[in-house]
């Protein structure tokens, strides 16, 4: 994963007015904590860190009066509608110091003919180097026969990283194509006799 750098600028200004007064100046307030210190409040560059927090595990230095310190996004808060960024919480992190985050699952290929696949988790949990977190794990389900049920504990993991939860949790089930769009073509006619009677 690549890391991305933001300057931060600290702010000694809290409370609602101060964080719009910082919004208007396209400016997103944060909070850095962590390792026990005590939380340092900063600004930081509105377009700038929307563009870094595209990837939701993103590795960060945060330059704050020329010092650098690592840290994920622990938390960020997107207003309702615009879906702008209006907080971020940063969780300072060390090198070779392991996290635990949300992993994008991404499939590709297709089951075998007449099979659908159903996609139950979007993400795994996993324990990771903070400064090794993956983008994604890509997973192929190409030619995977009608029936099969693909388990958290069945994913080839990254390097280094470890399943957090339940290996048994089914990821992806591939279901009959065929026998589904029966059940529908039955319910319309089932519903047709009723709408008759």
């Amino acid at each position: 994963m690549s890391e991305v750098k933001l300057s931060a600028t600290p702010r000694n200004d809290f409370g609602k007015g101060a964080a719009r007064r910082l919004r208007r100046d396209h400016q997103v307030p944060a909070v850095l904590y962590g390792h026990g210190t005590d939380p340092v409040h900063v600004a930081l560059p509105g377009h700038a860190t929307m563009l870094a927090l595209k990837n939701a595990n993103a590795l960060l230095t945060i330059d704050i009066d020329g010092k650098s310190q690592l840290a994920i996004p622990k938390d960020v808060q997107r207003h309702a509608l615009k879906g702008s960024i209006e907080h971020v919480d940063l969780l300072i992190v060390r090198q070779g110091e392991k996290v635990t985050v949300d992993v994008a699952l991404h499939f590709t290929g297709d089951p075998a003919p007449g099979g659908r696949a159903q996609a139950e988790l979007n993400s795994l949990s996993l324990e990771v180097e903070a400064t090794a977190i993956p983008d994604g794990i890509e997973f192929s389900i190409e030619g995977t026969e009608v029936g099969t049920q693909i388990h958290a504990g069945q994913i080839p993991l990254p390097e280094g990283a470890t399943l957090i939860g339940d290996p048994d949790a089914i990821v992806i089930a591939v279901t009959d194509s065929t026998r589904a769009v029966g059940t529908e073509a039955e319910a319309a006619e089932a519903d047709a006799v009723a709408a008759e009677g």
